[in-house]
């Protein structure tokens, strides 16, 4: 079980290429509430033409709960200081909702580490006044019934209507759920609190010029396709893909569109 400290922190990672030096490098970040297995789909169609490196933020996962640096910036310059650890000067850059929030900070504050900039189901504005009662809310009630008692309010922002509706995907489902309901309460308390108060991006996007792609579940009501559709004109060159019966996890909900979609992009970029 590989762990790096970095910023008084013990961060998990999976590293599909660790001597590998030769392969071009894709770095997963994933989104709020999950882990680094929610690219277990992408990880298996990529690594034999790209070392991949997964890895989950402080406080969820497998990574140390530490008692503070649960902000954008710091979670940030965790991944950086792991990128460093581990040697990685180039590599092309993933991240979904969460992950997407500091794959955009990374752009911005070192460019020159980044070969392409992926961004799935995010956003560069602050979180939305009206959602933010509503996910204290939420907070409040991990923090004293914990999060089985709350995962199933959960499933229906995390996944979109088609997957949630499939019955040959009802083993699929219980996976997921049981890996929400895994989450350990004081990580994820904190984790979703340094979301609720991120501040936004958006009026520095103009200043990114790594190739971009953006993409979007037609399905996901966590930040629907207007949020991805304003990050697409903000970034000159950006490209936009809309995975089709998608919501805010596409990367397991469909992952052979996102992989169909990812490497053609990653191709382009060479």
């Amino acid at each position: 079980m590989p762990t790096i400290t970095v910023n008084n922190a013990d961060i998990y990672y999976e590293d599909s290429a660790p001597n590998d030096t030769q392969k071009p490098v894709i770095v997963f970040a994933h989104g709020l509430l999950w882990s680094s297995q929610m690219y277990d789909k992408q990880v298996e169609h990529f690594q034999t033409d790209y070392r991949c490196i997964a890895f989950d933020f402080r406080g969820q996962g497998q990574s140390q709960v530490t008692k503070s640096g649960y902000d954008m910036e710091t979670l940030t310059d965790d991944t950086l200081g792991l990128l460093a650890a581990l040697g990685i000067d180039k590599c092309h850059f993933v991240g979904l909702s969460m992950g997407g929030f500091v794959a955009q900070r990374i752009a911005l504050k070192r460019p020159e580490l980044l070969l392409s900039l992926t961004l799935l189901e995010t956003s560069a504005d602050p979180e939305d006044p009206k959602n933010i009662p509503q996910y204290r809310k939420l907070v409040k009630a991990i923090r004293w019934l914990g999060m089985k008692r709350v995962s199933n309010k959960v499933m229906p922002i995390m996944f979109g209507s088609t997957f949630l509706a499939d019955k040959l995907r009802k083993s699929d489902r219980k996976q997921w759920l049981t890996m929400l309901q895994s989450n350990r309460k004081g990580g994820v308390v904190k984790a979703t609190m340094g979301v609720i108060e991120r501040t936004g991006t958006y009026e520095q996007l103009g200043e990114i010029t790594t190739p971009t792609l953006i993409v979007v579940g037609d399905e996901d009501a966590a930040t629907p396709y207007a949020k991805s559709e304003r990050m697409h004109f903000a970034i000159a060159g950006s490209k936009l893909a809309i995975i089709k019966g998608a919501g805010h996890t596409s990367t397991v909900e469909e992952p052979d569109q996102v992989n169909q979609v990812l490497r053609q992009f990653l191709e382009s970029c060479v």
